[in-house]
């Protein structure tokens, strides 16, 4: 396995869409030992292909270390590590709710995001077997900002542009390199 680094979100690749995966391969099996790693090495709890400079459809997560203990709950089922391969929501509720996020290519930026509470999101496994999942809470939450990435949005464009601006100077010393990050990061391409 390998750490790989993250891109941080003035990427260009982090605009684009990704590609559907049509194959399991030693590569791919590769590709997600290593997202894994890299996502705990940086006390993720997700991780996209994008984020690696990947333009796949794939994501890694695991909810079970969720930081924000007001949203994740005792009761909530440990899922552990789950793989999600051309993942597509099928069902968003009405309710809704609001939580603050992060992700590990804005290293340091947090943001209120109003999201479903609950989703369903089909998808295929790391074994390439077609799953369906119901899933509210903060498990829902972590798959609406991974596909997110999927699809060429980072959480920041679901706040405010007064808020966005507020966060201006922590966005811009990223860019510029004058954010010490505790994991690899790759610079803007």
């Amino acid at each position: 396995m390998a750490l790989l680094p993250i891109l941080t979100y003035d990427d260009e690749t982090l605009r684009e869409k990704a590609s559907p995966v049509t194959e399991n391969s030693e590569e791919l099996q590769k590709l997600l030992d290593d997202m894994f790693e890299t996502m705990y090495n940086a006390n993720g709890v997700g991780l996209a292909a994008p984020q690696i400079g990947k333009l796949l459809r794939i994501f890694v997560a695991d909810a079970d270390g969720y930081a924000d203990k007001k949203e994740k709950k005792e009761e909530d089922t440990n899922y552990g590590p789950l793989v999600f391969i051309n993942p597509s929501i099928q069902f968003k509720s009405e309710q809704e709710a609001t939580a603050e996020e992060g992700c590990l290519s804005i290293p340091d930026v947090r943001g209120e995001v109003t999201r479903p509470q609950a989703i369903v999101v089909s998808y295929w496994d790391r074994e390439f077997n077609k799953q369906k999942l119901e899933v509210d809470g903060a498990l829902a939450r972590i798959i609406q900002h991974e596909i997110d990435h999927l699809d060429g949005v980072l959480f920041i464009d679901h706040i405010s542009y007064f808020k966005r601006k507020l966060l201006s100077k922590k966005l811009n010393d990223l860019a510029e390199g004058r954010r010490e990050i505790a994991y690899p990061v790759a610079g803007k391409k």
